[in-house]
């Protein structure tokens, strides 16, 4: 199974994109967790209306699957403002920024998912839409080029990131608020899935049910939402009225994802530090070597996770399995 298609794998996948659109909150009152960050968008976005002016550019960053996509689509939606979305990967020429520029109305939302893979060269049109709302467009070459200003709509633009120290120094700086996203705590997850269950019209859950779900997420809103459609399925199969504490569990047991939330690759990663290298300290590409795996996976796949739940650390001298993840997989 490839990361994609790990069911704990945090990012957007296409069936996510179908499947959630029913799931996620309509408005802040229904958004649950991250409640500094509502609050100070909350505010933001009645200040902006009572000016009515465009609301100030935002940055949100953090893993991916904490509800950075939601947020702005419900700031768009309490701003009564169109939502203009587009991917950092897509924007390949300054002509495609520049045409998504000059196509917003005023006040609109333009939302760039994974900000920080647009390249530097492109993202330099982007600095004086953001400051002035203008695009600063070069005609021509040599002694006889000119630049051409083109007025641009007053707009908010919503960034989102997995790697915010990628981005440039000078488009992070333009941004006037930053709000990093943090996981989520077992309590704040069980609401989650209490309410997407309502949404999905599931027979009632028990509440130890709801908590071993909660735990096994991975501090992820997308990933207890990919749970509890597997615990679905296996509640509809087997003519289930309720959902109980050990129908989840049996669920989980068939997908193979233990109380701690890892899959198989998650414990084969820390097997083979155990049982090749007594624990470590390993270097990294022995690692990818041992599993056939390359490195960028294992560093961005896979480790976050052990890291932070504390069952492997990173040292000078390489990978080492914790007290934790030498007892876990014990």
């Amino acid at each position: 199974m490839s990361a994609k298609e790990r069911l704990v794998d945090p990012s957007l996948s296409p069936i996510d994109h179908l499947s959630d659109q029913g799931l996620r909150p309509k408005g802040f009152d229904e958004f649950i967790g991250q409640r500094k960050i509502i609050d100070n968008i909350d505010i933001m976005v009645q200040s902006s209306k009572m000016r009515k002016a465009a609301m100030d550019h935002i940055l949100f960053s953090g893993p991916p699957g904490l509800g950075k996509t939601s947020l702005a689509t419900i700031v768009a939606q309490a701003l009564g403002s169109e939502l203009h979305t587009i991917a950092g990967p897509a924007i390949e020429r300054k002509g495609d920024l520049a045409a998504v520029l000059t196509n917003l109305g005023p006040r609109d939302i333009l939302f760039i998912d994974e900000i920080h893979r647009i390249h530097v060269s492109i993202e330099e049109i982007l600095y004086s839409a953001m400051e002035d709302f203008r695009l600063d467009i070069l005609i021509g070459q040599g002694a006889g080029a000119r630049t051409m200003e083109i007025a641009v709509a007053p707009f908010t633009l919503i960034g989102a990131t997995t790697k915010s120290g990628l981005l440039s120094n000078p488009l992070r700086d333009r941004f006037m608020a930053h709000f990093h996203f943090d996981f989520y705590e077992a309590a704040d997850l069980s609401r989650i899935i209490e309410n997407s269950a309502k949404k999905l019209c599931l027979p009632p859950i028990e509440a130890g049910a709801l908590q071993e779900m909660a735990e096994r997420s991975r501090g992820t809103p997308r990933i207890a939402n990919r749970i509890l459609r597997r615990v679905r399925d296996f509640t509809l199969v087997g003519q289930k009225t309720s959902i109980s504490l050990s129908d989840v569990r049996e669920s989980l047991a068939l997908l193979e994802i233990d109380s701690l939330g890892l899959d198989n690759m998650d414990r084969r990663i820390l097997q083979a530090i155990k049982d090749y290298y007594k624990g470590g300290p390993v270097g990294i590409d022995a690692i990818c070597a041992t599993l056939g795996e390359e490195r960028s996976t294992i560093e961005d796949v896979y480790e976050p996770y052990l890291l932070k739940q504390g069952l492997l650390a990173r040292t000078p001298r390489g990978r080492m399995l914790s007290k934790r993840g030498m007892d876990h997989i014990s």
